[in-house]
C-alpha cells in the first residue's frame, strides 16, 4: 500500500484491488462540506487545481442524475462527465468519473462526509477503476497536486 500524506490529506493506494483512497478533514459541519460538493455554483469555485478555470454544462446531484463539466487551463480544455448513482443528503455521493480525454476509463467513485462533532467533517472519497495500469495512471496524471490544490480551495471556500 503506497500512501502520501499532507498535514490535511492522505491518498492510499491499495495493494490488493486497484483502488485509491483519500481522507481529509474539515473544519465545516457535513451538511457544509456536502452542500460544496452538490451545489454547482459552489462546485466551481473550489474543484480543480489552481489556475484552473471550471465550466459546468450539466450537474444534476441527485439519485440518477448526472454531470459534465470542463477544466480550462492554458487555453486547453479537459471533459469530465459521470453519472450519480447515490446521493444522501450530508452522508453519501456515490458516483462514476470519467476523464473525456480516456473515455473506455470510468472509475466509481464513494464518498462519505462523517461528522466528527464541533462543526468537523472527515471526506472519505474511494475510487475504484478496471485495473492496476488504470490506477497507477490515474495517480500518474497529476491526480494528486489537483487533490491538494482543490482542497485548498474548498477550505477557502467553506471558511467565507
Amino acid at each position: 500500500m503506497t500512501t502520501s500524506r499532507t498535514p490535511e490529506t492522505e491518498i492510499t493506494v491499495d495493494p490488493d484491488v486497484p483502488l485509491v483512497r483519500i481522507t481529509r478533514e474539515f473544519d465545516a459541519s457535513p451538511e457544509k462540506v456536502f452542500r460544496a460538493h452538490t451545489d454547482p455554483e459552489l462546485v466551481a469555485q473550489w474543484n480543480g487545481p489552481h489556475g484552473t478555470e471550471m465550466r459546468i454544462n450539466d450537474f444534476d446531484c441527485r439519485t440518477g442524475g448526472s454531470y459534465r463539466y470542463v477544466h480550462i487551463s492554458d487555453g486547453n480544455e479537459f471533459g469530465f462527465r459521470g453519472c450519480f448513482h447515490e446521493v444522501r443528503p450530508a452522508e453519501l455521493i456515490v458516483q462514476t468519473f470519467t476523464f473525456e480525454g480516456i473515455p473506455d476509463g470510468v472509475a466509481l467513485e464513494r464518498l462519505t462526509f462523517e461528522d466528527l462533532g464541533g462543526g468537523r467533517t472527515r471526506l472519505t472519497s474511494t475510487s475504484l477503476v478496471d485495473s492496476f495500469a488504470d490506477r497507477d495512471a490515474f495517480v500518474a496524471s497529476g491526480m494528486e497536486q489537483g487533490v491538494h490544490d482543490s482542497y485548498e480551495r474548498l477550505d477557502d471556500l467553506l471558511a467565507r
